[in-house]
Order: structure tokens, then sequence, then C-alpha cells
């Protein structure tokens, strides 16, 4: 399992890894996580779709993989 999520993930991938991540998405404003492209869309395509801040989803994401790892 990788210790970090990055940009380049697809929410699919993100999902995959820990399914406990889903609510921390929805609260960022990510939505769109049942879509079939987000299967293929990255974090950062979404963001950007979405008008979502990318630092401060990733900052969230990876502390909730973090606390689950401790």
């Amino acid at each position: 399992m990788p210790d970090t999520i990055t940009k380049d993930m697809t929410i699919g991938e993100v999902l995959e890894i820990n399914s406990g991540l889903a609510p921390v998405l929805m609260a960022g404003g990510m939505h769109c996580i049942g879509c079939p492209a987000s299967q293929m869309e990255s974090l950062e395509e979404a963001a950007m779709v979405h008008g979502i801040d990318l630092d401060l989803l990733l900052t969230r994401l990876n502390a909730y993989l973090q606390a689950m790892q401790s």
C-alpha cells in the first residue's frame, strides 16, 4: 500500500487504497466518486474540474491515511 496519496492517482486508486477515504473526498467537494470517469481521472484533473483546492485535499487524504496506519 502506498504511503502517500499523490495528485497523479485516480479516484479509483485512492479508494482501492482505503475505502474510508471516500468521506474525505466527499467532504472536500469531490462528489463524483461513483462516476465512471473517476476511474480514469486523476485527483489533479478532478480537482481542476470541480474547483477544489488540490493541496488541501491531498493534505486531508494523507492525514487520514497516516492516522489509519498508526
